[in-house]
């Protein structure tokens, strides 16, 4: 029953934070998000956590998904086909914020090993630089606990894992 229930409680959680991504591409706040990147000691996003890594370094891992692109510590990042590329703002905002936090970065340009696409950053409302590849925000999905786990795949049918050229993993390629 107790299985059951928290089955249920975290779908519940996902379709709340997913209601809250559906804001316009390029559309911005001024709201203060209610989470933000993983601290670089931590190994999993943490809802709440506010320190940014000293330098975000990105590199590629083989997956199910086929070849991907993680953060330093083997975390999975992921693209919001509602992001509009080059806008320099992200179209998750508000309760989005807290299932899918910003990968954010204190260096202009993140350093990548194996990633093809152009790193840079944009500002988030908090103030906070957020890592884009090929002009798109990057984020982590706050149910990926480990590193290796790639459970945002495909949620929502908006949310996509990178490969190494900065493109969205299909989701039918991770064997969904």
């Amino acid at each position: 029953m107790k299985h059951h229930l928290g089955i249920g409680l975290a779908a519940l959680a996902l379709v709340a934070a997913l209601s809250g991504c559906g804001g316009s591409p390029g559309a911005t706040t001024t709201t203060t998000p209610a989470a933000a990147s993983p601290a670089a000691t931590s190994a999993a996003p943490t809802a709440g956590t506010t320190t940014a890594a000293a330098a975000v370094d990105l590199k590629t891992v083989s997956s199910s998904a086929g070849t991907i692109v993680v953060d330093a510590k083997g975390m999975s990042v992921y693209l919001f086909t509602k992001d509009t590329k080059g806008s320099g703002t992200s179209a998750c905002t508000g309760a989005c914020m807290a299932m899918w936090p910003p990968v954010l970065s204190t260096a202009a340009t993140p350093s990548a090993d194996g990633v093809a696409g152009k790193l840079g950053t944009i500002t988030t409302p908090a103030g906070a630089k957020q890592v884009t590849l090929n002009g798109l925000p990057l984020y982590y999905f706050a149910n990926d606990k480990k590193p290796g786990d790639i459970l945002g795949q495909g949620v929502g049918n908006v949310w996509n894992l990178v490969n190494p050229a900065g493109e969205m993993v299909p989701k039918a390629a991770s064997g969904y």
